[in-house]
């Protein structure tokens, strides 16, 4: 229940964050929009860990931490790259499928997962794809195979980054690890920026937007590291892939987008399945 719970709130927080980036997503660019996410995100976490006197990291923990981070930055531009070119019905399922390998890694490192977990994990992806896939997309632009290999490349980016994740905080000092992790995000965007000759500074108007998504993220990414300290870790990431149903519900309520019959049973069986894991 515990990773469940954090998963959770590591969705919401990213539901709200998608939510904003509807404001700026027009006009700020990728590395523009994402880089000051990733500072804002930082500092919040390394003046968190600093006044709280976290700790530092014993053994590999700040390698994990770090390949965590790197890893988290990587997928960030890629993600932001297939949804600036193809339609979000078809990255946000192809994405949204992350927690099938999560849970996958866990079973070769020896967490036993039941057949029904399986297919409770199976019914939450599959339902926030559905859900995603059958939402209206505001361009209407058809399905490009280099979003497809973008979407593709940050699944398995957002896979691997929260296992890594998970990993350095087995040990304690948790905030430590999410602060360093933070840290290697906002280094390899910013050196990737520089390598592609691309700005990072978005216009003034934007920064106050940014900056609350970046402390929203790095909650989000914090919460499902901090999964690692519980049971069925790879659950967390199974309810943080729900964020895209949960921008579709906080759209709907606060931004007053039309939300089909049919969007809202394939909501109710996603959390549905949830809370069976929760069992």
């Amino acid at each position: 229940m515990g990773a469940l719970t954090l998963g959770l709130i590591a969705a919401l927080c990213w539901g709200v964050h998608d939510t904003l980036v509807r404001y700026i997503s027009q006009r700020v660019g990728v590395f523009q929009s994402l880089f000051p996410v990733l500072v804002s995100g930082c500092i919040a976490t390394t003046g968190l860990a600093l006044i709280l006197g976290a700790g530092g990291l014993a053994g590999n923990a700040g390698l994990y931490a770090a390949a965590s981070g790197v890893i988290f930055g990587l997928t960030g531009a890629a993600f932001y790259r297939a949804l600036a070119i193809g339609p979000v019905r078809v990255v946000a399922p192809i994405v949204a499928a992350f927690p099938i390998l999560s849970v996958g890694w866990a079973v070769m490192n020896g967490q036993e997962v039941t057949v029904l977990q399986w297919g409770a994990v199976l019914i939450v992806v599959a339902g926030c794809g559905f859900v995603a896939a059958t939402s209206k997309d505001e361009d209407g632009a058809g399905a490009q195979p280099a979003a497809i290999m973008w979407s593709v490349l940050a699944a398995v980016g957002f896979s691997v980054s929260f296992a890594m994740g998970q990993l350095s905080v087995e040990g304690g000092a948790e905030m430590t690890a999410i602060a360093a992790a933070r840290v290697g995000a906002v280094a390899v965007v910013g050196l990737l920026a520089v390598v592609l000759r691309q700005p990072v500074m978005p216009p003034a108007s934007a920064l106050p937007i940014l900056v609350v998504m970046g402390v929203l993220d790095a909650i989000a990414i914090g919460a499902v590291m901090l999964a690692g300290s519980f049971a069925y870790p790879a659950f967390a990431s199974v309810a943080a892939s729900t964020f895209g149903v949960l921008t579709i519900i906080l759209a709907a309520v606060f931004l007053r987008e039309a939300v089909a019959r049919i969007q809202w049973v394939g909501i109710l069986i996603v959390f549905a399945a949830i809370g069976y894991l929760a069992v």
